[in-house]
Parts: structure tokens; sequence; C-alpha cells
């Protein structure tokens, strides 16, 4: 190879998601003509007033099954679209409901109010704007919304003494932090659980005390890296997590005391409210997918008129939350393609008995801890969270059946797998945005975050042992 075919030739990339999943499809397909077909049995059975469709351990028989054609493989994507159409356009309804409170603004502009009067108070500005991450994350599944905040946090935090690493963390680790233990999140925690059978949202108590825990452990560990890097900086100092400032000479941020209307503060009364009677549905009236889709709809609706919208606005910026989430939605189905072919070919149940055989005898714990580990690995490869929902909960919850592991735990097992590691994949689209626009190579981010990435799992860890053991 001469230097001008060396010089053309591509640069491996990692595979798409899509690209993934539709190569898992192909793989199922495979899988199906080489191990044979079998079946458990399964009975509905009412669990903490939820009914359930248990699997019977014990039951698996081998039964015959037609196996994937060709033309079967391009079909169940489409199946999958099929099956996971009231996921898909929950996505959408409450993405585009999002768009509309974009579009108003109100909560950048409250944020950099925030900031402004609390300049001379630098130091608390860490705790208060990642709590408030966090909250977003908490409860709306805040992500890929944090993104445009960068361009405000990156800047300041130099100026205010810091370096882009702080910048960066008080946005991305703030936002993971409560995505991880999320009380509320209908993108995580409600598809898992409506998936696994469980009441939506249901013992949001143990997850609130997790993200109490989970929060503030990661606020700590910002706030000390600050203190340390401004003194370094004060003392004309550099260590290891220092970044060339120079880089960021071209830009600077400059505070004003922007106009927080009545408008954009009403806003955010109407969101507060919207979550507030979120939380009330599911837990006094039984809501779930459809009716928490119609409630955002009727907030972002709500919210449009408010921030002085015409319909076409409305409309548009509806059109707009729905863009970003797209990716997110369209991966959801090609999820449930897999078990598609899984289903129909009465594989999934041969798997499931074999995954189950192989830790049989093993502590229910292990199981359990097992979960996480295999949670955090398969978010490297679907680093969507309602994707990853849809891909392992079917499996995930019918292992647990078969483990004594509680189902409320084997979401718990998904939720804390997958969320801490979106601070650290670089297959996240998100994370490494939010590096891009920071100037920050993902290299020196995940050594600058691998203590907290640990101490986080270890709490993790102690999570899932204490749901497991005490708690569900």
């Amino acid at each position: 190879m001469d230097k001008h075919d060396a010089k053309n030739k591509k640069k491996w990339e990692f595979p798409n998601v899509f690209a993934l999943l539709f190569g898992l499809i192909v793989l199922a397909t495979a899988v199906s003509y080489i191990i044979p077909s079998g079946s458990f049995e399964r009975v509905e059975k009412e669990v903490n007033g939820n009914v359930q469709t248990l699997v019977v351990q014990g039951t698996y028989q081998s039964v015959e099954a037609e196996r994937t054609t060709f033309f079967g493989i391009f079909e169940a994507v489409f199946k999958g679209m099929e099956n996971a159409a009231p996921i898909i356009f929950f996505i959408f309804i409450v993405g585009g409901a999002f768009g509309i409170l974009a579009k108003t603004e109100a909560i950048e502009t409250g944020l950099e109010r925030l900031v402004y009067k609390m300049e001379d108070k630098k130091f608390l500005l860490i705790p208060i704007i990642m709590l408030l991450f966090a909250l977003g994350g908490a409860t709306f599944g805040m992500s890929e919304e944090t993104i445009p905040f960068l361009f405000i946090l990156v800047p300041l935090a130099i100026r205010l003494g810091y370096n882009p690493m702080i910048g960066a963390s008080i946005v991305i680790l703030g936002s993971v932090s409560g995505f991880t233990t999320a009380f509320l999140n209908p993108f995580t925690v409600g598809i898992a659980q409506g998936i696994a059978e469980l009441p939506l949202f249901s013992d949001k108590g143990y997850r609130i005390i997790m993200w109490i825990i989970m929060v503030s452990v990661t606020i700590a560990w910002v706030m000390f890296k600050a203190k340390k890097i401004g003194k370094l900086r004060q003392e004309g100092k550099l260590d290891e997590d220092e970044l060339d400032l120079s880089n960021y000479q071209d830009e600077t941020y400059s505070l004003k005391d922007v106009v927080f209307t009545t408008r954009q503060k009403l806003i955010l009364v109407i969101f507060t409210l919207t979550i507030l009677f979120l939380a009330i549905g599911v837990t006094k009236f039984g809501w779930y997918i459809m009716e928490i889709a119609s409630l955002f709809l009727l907030s972002g609706i709500i919210m449009g008129i408010i921030g002085k919208m015409n319909y076409n606005e409305i409309a548009d910026s509806f059109i707009d939350g729905c863009k970003g989430l797209v990716p997110g939605a369209l991966v959801v189905g090609f999820a449930y393609g897999v078990l598609v072919i899984l289903e129909e070919s009465m594989t999934i149940d041969t798997i499931l008995n074999f995954l189950a055989s192989s830790i049989n005898g093993l502590p229910s714990l292990v199981s359990a801890i097992a979960m996480l580990i295999t949670q955090s690995g398969l978010n490297f490869l679907v680093p969507s969270g309602s994707g990853q929902a849809a891909l392992s909960m079917p499996i995930m919850s019918s292992i647990s059946d078969l483990t004594e592991v509680s189902r409320q735990t084997a979401v718990l097992a998904f939720q804390l797998g997958d969320g801490i590691s979106n601070a650290i994949t670089p297959t996240s689209g998100v994370l490494m945005a939010s590096l891009a626009i920071a100037k920050i190579e993902w290299t020196k981010w995940a050594k600058f975050v691998l203590p907290i990435i640990l101490i986080q799992y270890l709490l993790a860890a102690i999570f899932v042992t204490i749901a497991h053991l005490f708690v569900f």
C-alpha cells in the first residue's frame, strides 16, 4: 500500500447503534438455527397489587418452532417498531412537549439569572447548579437538554478560577448522577417498570434516598476537585488535570443581568406542577404511558401559550422536540426487533434456561450484582436508556423470576448500570458532543472522572445489595 492509499484509508469507527442492533437481529436469526427451541410455562399472578406474567421455574421443555427466513430478518424491524409503538409514540409526545418548554428559554434564562446573582458566591454555584441538573435528570431524564449549558458553564468555570473540567463536570456529572438514581424519569424507570409489569414509578421512596446519597457524593467530589484546581491556578501551578487554557482565550462568557420575565417564571411553575401531577397520577390513579404522555402534551401547550407562542410556533417547537428524540425512539423499535426473532423462533426461553442453569446454586445477591454489571456493559453498545430497557428488561425480568431476584431489583440494576456509564462511555452521543463543546479529549476526561465513576459503582453495588436483601 503506497502513502497515498494509506492516507485515504478510512479510519475504523465504532459501529452506529442501529448497525449494532441490526447485527444483533442477524445474529439472533443465526442462533435460532443452532440452538433448540423451547418454552417455559407462564402464569399470571398478582404481585403487590399488579398482575404479572411470571416464568414458572422447572417447566422448561423443548418444542418445535419455525425458523426465521432471510426476508424475516427485515420484517423483524417492522414488527419491532409495531410492538414498540406505544413506547415510541410516548417518547415522541413527551419529547415534543419538552421542545415547547425549550423554546420558551425559561430554564436557560433562569439559570443565567442565578449565575449572575451568585457570582460573588462562586463556590456555592457548584452545588446549587449541580442540584438543579440532578433534579432534571431524576424527573424528566435531562440529558441532551444539558448540552447548551456547556457554552455557559465551561467559560464561566475558567472565569471563576477553575478549569474546563470543572465546568463540564457541573453539567455532565450533575445530570448523570440524577439520571442514574431517577425516581420519576419516564424514559428509563417508567419504560423499564412498564416492561417488567410493575406499577409505574413504584418504590420511588427508596430511589429518592439513593438520589440524595448519589448526588451528594458527586457534588462533594466536584467541589473537592474545584477547590484543589482553584488553589493550583492561584499558585500558578498545573496538575495533571489542568488543560491548556489558551484554547479558550477566544471564548469568554460575559455575565449579564438577563431579564427573567414573569411569563418564564410562570412557565417553570407550570412545569413543576406537571411533575407533581405526574407523581399523583401514577401513585393514586394508576396512570400509564398514555396518561403521562397526554399530561405532558397538555402541559407543553399551556407553556407555549403562556410564552406568547402562536399555534404554528407551538407546533414547530413540538416537532423540533420530536426530532431530537428520533434516534432514541427508533432504537427502541430495533431493540424490539431482536426480541421478535428470539420469540418467534422460541429460542428466548432456551437462552433463559441456559442462563438460569448457569447461575443455579449461586446466591441470589450474586445474580443481582451480575445484572448491574451486565447492564453497564450493555450501555456501551446501546447508550439509549429507553432502547436498552426495551432490549434487556424482557430478558432480565424473566431471569429475575428464575433466580429469586425481584423484578424491582432487576429494574434498579438496569437503571444504575445504564446511568453511571453515561458519564464515561465513548459511544454516548450526548457525552461526546458535550466534550467537543468543552474542548476536552475523551481520554483526559475519562482519567479525570474515573475516581468518581468507581465511587458511584461502589454505591450502586451497595444500593442493589440493600434493595435485594431488605427493600424489594
